[in-house]
């Protein structure tokens, strides 16, 4: 079916929820979830300047929950109860799955990607030689693009309502050190490095302390940057204290190779994280 017939459909449906007791609905809300699958189509894609949020795929991602019943999954000894199934094809698609790594169906996982055991949400597009690390996590809707690393226990959120919200983007080459948080539609844009628990969400200060005065980002991170846990004083009415933010004290150099460890990165900073 041609994507703005698919588009249309859901729509319509997003608008009367009883059209979701019709077949051709149904079928169309499908068709998408496995576009998705397969890569074929995104929740938000790269465009000149930035980046489109398709707003009526989320739409038809939220709309493939109440048409589904939940059912038992197996896999192996394993057994789960859910509305989603997870995904099998990995051998077919080139994709190395440690075990007790989980992909939801209606993810994309392109070829070269490896999930130790980690979480890939509905939604989510994960792009060639990513490595997902142990215990992370990519939320529903979330773009990871090409060679990025997401370290242990890394957390990138997932955003399905409001549908106008953008989705986490990360970029191609980016490295997200050891429990790193990303949520809330922030974008970290290519070959920025973040350390360990750097936790970023839309109201995050991220501030470039590299010149002689102070410049700050909110929702995102430029490319290539070199990111820190930190703190600033902020006054409430019980008196000042330390409110977290992040920090940027560097830019990657041309030197350091895509596939550097994060200490590596660090350390031409003499900051230890």
């Amino acid at each position: 079916m041609p994507l703005s017939a698919l588009k249309d459909k859901v729509e319509k449906a997003w608008e009367d929820r009883s059209l979701l007791n019709y077949s051709d609905i149904i079928l169309a809300i499908e068709e998408v979830i496995e576009l998705l699958d397969k890569g074929k189509l995104r929740v938000a894609e790269p465009v000149m300047g930035g980046w489109h949020v398709n707003e009526w795929v989320k739409k038809a991602v939220i709309l493939y929950f109440p048409t589904r019943e939940m059912e038992e999954i197996k896999a192996g000894p394993f057994v789960f109860h859910d509305k989603i199934k997870l995904k099998t094809d990995f051998k077919e698609s080139g994709v190395r799955v440690v075990p007790h790594g989980l992909a939801r169906y209606g993810s994309f996982l392109a070829k070269g990607v490896i999930m130790m055991p980690s979480y890939v949400n509905i939604g989510a597009y994960v792009d060639s030689g990513t490595m997902v690390d142990t215990w992370a996590t990519v939320g529903s809707c979330a773009q990871i693009g090409k060679d990025v690393h997401l370290s242990g226990g890394v957390g990138i959120g997932g955003v399905l309502e409001p549908v106008q919200a953008a989705p986490v983007i990360i970029e191609d080459g980016c490295f997200l050190g050891s429990r790193a948080i990303v949520v809330e539609g922030v974008r970290v844009e290519k070959e920025a490095v973040l350390g360990a628990n750097v936790v970023l969400t839309a109201s995050t200060k991220i501030i470039d302390v590299t010149g002689l005065k102070p410049k700050e980002y909110k929702g995102v991170v430029p490319s290539r940057s070199v990111v820190i846990p930190g703190s600033y004083t902020k006054e409430f009415a019980a008196g000042n204290y330390q409110v977290p933010c992040a920090l940027i004290i560097g830019k990657r150099k041309e030197s350091t190779d895509l596939k550097t460890s994060l200490n590596n990165a660090l350390r031409d900073y003499n900051v230890a994280v």
